[in-house]
């Protein structure tokens, strides 16, 4: 039995975790600012901090181009209780080229000279291939029907399942749509599809029912129920990801008596996100025979957005900078394009019902709205005569204030404020960075950052069902982040330089092939489905080289 999904409208509901990958950021930048950290926002003098502490731009006092090479090499360990997958993944990136003119007024007090600032600058590289293998107490079918035997409530709190003449395929009263999943409601769609495909069926045929179970179980003649084991022997989740966030910075400003330094950047954002994803479960019999579930998934999400940037930093002495900032949150407006397909084989099957078929068509799409959280920074800075600096950023960002809407602006509120509001709060980040001139013309650095997950503890710990968006069902929870740099830099000319730097990053995830399922009644809460976090780390090792004139 196989089922294709195609379908368009606002059914494809955009959920928590999609708002939380689009408003994430790389480190990212000059070679200069990644080998010390990114801990830049006091220090300024570099045009990675149009992104940041636009303030910085005033500390320049000639103007200058710029630009930044980089190679990655990602690579992407998971653990499944036990059984272990490696996926590696290598990219060439452009990561920023940028402008900043300087223009002196002439005084020693007051408003000693004005800048201003373009850049191009990627925020974030989405570039991962993740493989998982391992054993688990559930299957996708379970966790298809449990959603199908209890996708709602009625207004007296009751728990209702989807009634077997409403999923596809069906002629659906008063609807002319050639597309069997339209008059499912968002909720829907995936067991929709997992009904459509075999994995899962009523569990009294011919009869208007609206429990399900999985096809995979066997039926309990003691008991009159089903089996809720269909553990699968083998079960294996393959995804590649890969697109950029990319940033257009416009900035300026202003040098006060060389103490106060004061600057704001108006940017424009590009993103561009693809996924695809198959997820397969393999049950072995003893006879030699195999049965298979095939779940697969494409996601393709493309859209802009704005956003601004305020700083300023203060010089008290001339050893000493001390910087704020705050970064807004980005305004975007999105589409999301996608596909679904599902197929089983099941031997307890001689004749299997016919699967619907959904018509060829080009992909489908969803427009929405989000806003992403927002950044506060706080900065401090140390001279050691004019060979040595160290530099410390303290960032803060508040998750709570993501937000989806529709294309209208009309919000989300079951997402924002049942789902962001409860599961999501505060991001600490520390950045660390040092330089020491060696000779005039050659200087070393290093740096490192640590950021804490904005997730909540029981959240981040699977202890809450989580609901991915339309039919795709797997999902990463965020643990934490890391990361180790060091670099140098040799000035050829007093006009032409250039920097080298290597960063290590390391980020904490738990991945999950699909959510447990929880129901509550006057008795109490029950899980239907279980779930098992899967653990997922992350390593990147990026080599940057920027190249840069002052003129």
């Amino acid at each position: 039995m196989a089922a294709a999904l195609l379908s368009g409208g606002v059914a494809f509901a955009q959920g928590e975790l999609d708002a939380y990958r689009y408003s994430q950021r790389d480190m990212n930048g000059t070679a200069r600012y990644l080998s010390m950290g990114g801990a830049f926002g006091a220090l300024g003098g570099d045009i990675s901090v149009l992104s940041n502490n636009p303030a910085g731009l005033g500390i320049y006092r000639s103007s200058e181009v710029v630009t930044t090479l980089s190679v990655s090499s990602v690579k992407a360990k998971s653990n499944w209780a036990g059984s272990q997958s490696d996926a590696t993944k290598t990219k060439f990136n452009f990561d920023n080229i940028a402008y900043v003119g300087y223009f002196p007024t002439g005084n020693d007090e007051g408003v000693v000279g004005w800048n201003i600032g373009f850049s191009y600058n990627r925020l974030k590289n989405f570039n991962r291939n993740y493989r998982l293998r391992g054993t688990q107490n559930y299957s996708i079918a379970d966790y298809a029907a449990a959603k199908a035997s209890f996708a709602g409530t009625d207004n007296q709190g009751q728990w209702h399942g989807i009634p077997e003449n409403e999923m596809p395929p069906f002629n659906y009263p008063g609807s002319e749509s050639d597309n069997v999943y339209d008059a499912l409601g968002p909720g829907a769609w995936l067991p929709g599809l997992a009904y459509q495909a075999g994995l899962i069926g009523a569990n009294t045929a011919g009869v208007n029912d609206t429990y399900y179970h999985s096809a995979f179980a066997e039926w309990d003649d003691a008991n009159q129920t089903w089996y809720a084991d269909s553990r699968p022997d083998d079960a294996v989740l393959e995804v590649n990801e890969n697109g950029a966030i990319d940033q257009y910075n416009f900035s300026f400003a202003t040098n006060i008596s060389n103490r106060f330094f004061l600057g704001a950047t108006i940017a424009v954002t590009d993103l561009n996100y693809n996924m695809s994803s198959l997820y397969s479960e393999n049950y072995y019999y003893t006879d030699g025979s195999t049965d298979y579930i095939d779940w697969g998934n494409e996601l393709s999400v493309d859209g802009t957005g704005y956003s601004f940037n305020l700083g300023m930093i203060f010089r008290p002495v001339d050893y000493l900078r001390v910087g704020v900032a705050y970064n807004s949150p980005l305004w975007y407006k999105l589409t999301d394009s996608y596909w679904g397909y599902a197929e089983s084989y099941n031997g307890n099957y001689s004749d299997p019902k016919a699967s619907g078929e959904t018509p060829a068509q080009p992909y489908p799409y969803t427009d929405y709205k989000l806003r992403s959280s927002d950044k506060w920074i706080f900065s401090v800075a140390g001279f050691i005569g004019q060979s040595a600096l160290i530099s410390l950023d303290y960032e803060l960002s508040n998750y709570k204030h993501m937000k989806l809407s529709d294309a209208y602006g009309y919000e989300f509120e079951s997402v924002n404020k049942d789902l962001i509001q409860n599961d999501f709060g505060l991001s600490h980040m520390i950045k660390l960075g040092a330089e020491v001139k060696v000779t005039p013309q050659f200087a070393v650095r290093a740096g490192a950052n640590w950021r804490t997950s904005p997730m909540k503890k029981e959240f981040r710990e699977g202890a809450f069902e989580v609901f991915p968006a339309g039919t795709v069902a797997h999902y990463t929870l965020d643990k934490g982040y890391s990361s180790y740099s060091v670099g140098f830099g040799y000035r050829f000319t007093p006009n032409f330089y250039m920097d080298l730097a290597c960063v290590y990053r390391m980020y904490k995830e738990d991945a999950y092939t699909f959510s447990k399922v929880i129901v509550e009644d006057d008795a109490g809460s029950h899980t239907l489905v279980d779930s098992q976090a899967i653990d997922l780390d992350t390593n990147t090792t990026q080599i940057s080289l920027t190249l840069g004139y002052k003129f």
